[in-house]
């Protein structure tokens, strides 16, 4: 069963999709300003680029005159990343004045959102910020003279605490306070972080150290809502599945490999997004697969598997490993 979209939402993916006139899918010929934000390692990732009409007398008056963006995500993804450019064109406003632009206002502008997909406003309001970050380089103008809080490529940089997307621990702790997450099932909807193996929820120096540090251990989360496994031991962590560079497997110990790593690091980013993974068949190093739920008829459902489900195997079982839809 897939999500519950808006009309608005569902006619901004479709109109995006097909290359409607006045929808923003592309990049912009020769960009004033360029930002990256997510990975596509892990099914997100978005690019977001803009010219400007300069103002030769004060670069802070440049206005954005054409904001285009290229994502890997879901309907959510795109959706979010054409109201974030029809909100800056509609507005006819500055790069600095389009940095208060909140996920919250793209939200409201898609008349709403999946709690589960919150992630992917968060996501180009980000790629915004960079892009911002870009044009100021470029114009001379230092990030001090911005006018508000834009935290630099530099100041996110840090120890990683959730692999699986690559989320560093400044990120996570600015992103905590911007977006008063108080849980980590609040931090995995907005950011997606501890949205994979789960080995960053209760780690030394993980999602729930890093809460406690922010608003105080004692301090009840916001929703009321108290994960179970925090009441107790640390969440059990999957075994690592990786083989050693001497490691000759049998086709059936491959195949148990193969479930085991689906099962521990593939189905729960899958499952975040709605949608779940069926093994087939496996055929020696060939593995047949089919999405189902959400991601049955999602339009990125060739790129899950080639980037997402295909690599990841690669990487823990070899590079000849192969992932065949079915």
């Amino acid at each position: 069963m897939g999500w519950e979209y808006s009309e608005k939402t569902k006619q901004l993916f479709l109109d995006a999709v097909h290359g409607k006139p006045g929808t923003h899918l592309g990049e912009v010929e020769n960009p004033d300003g360029v930002g990256e934000h997510g990975s596509v390692a892990c099914g997100d990732a978005l690019k977001f680029s803009f010219r400007v009409q300069r103002n030769d007398e004060d670069p802070k008056k440049d206005v954005i005159v054409e904001a285009r963006y290229l994502t890997f995500g879901c309907t959510s993804a795109i959706a979010a990343s054409e109201a974030l450019c029809c909100i800056i064109e509609d507005r006819k406003i500055s790069p600095i004045e389009a940095l208060k632009i909140t996920n919250a206002d793209i939200v409201e502008f898609l008349e709403g959102l999946p709690e589960q997909k919150i992630h992917c406003s968060v996501m180009g309001a980000e790629a915004l910020q960079a892009a911002v970050f870009d044009w100021a380089h470029r114009r001379g103008i230092k990030p001090s003279e911005l006018g508000v809080d834009v935290a630099t490529p530099e100041e996110d940089e840090g120890r990683i605490v959730c692999k699986c997307f690559g989320i560093t621990e400044p990120y996570l702790r600015r992103k905590i306070k911007e977006l008063n997450l108080h849980t980590i099932p609040e931090i995995t909807g907005a950011i997606k972080a501890g949205g994979g193996c789960a080995k960053c929820h209760h780690a030394p120096g993980g999602l729930q150290d890093i809460l406690d540090d922010v608003w105080g251990k004692t301090a009840p989360p916001a929703s009321g809502f108290v994960p179970l496994v925090s009441l107790g031991a640390p969440a059990p962590q999957p075994p690592a599945v990786g083989l050693s560079s001497d490691e000759e497997l049998s086709p059936y110990r491959l195949a148990k490999k193969i479930e085991q790593l689906v099962d521990t690091s593939i189905r729960p980013i899958i499952k975040r997004d709605g949608g779940d993974i069926e093994i087939v068949d496996i055929k020696g190093k060939l593995v047949y697969v089919r999405l189902t739920g959400a991601c049955e008829t999602c339009a990125t459902a060739g790129q899950t598997l080639k980037v997402l489900v295909e690599n990841t195997l690669k990487t823990q079982l070899g590079q000849d490993i192969r992932v065949i839809q079915v």
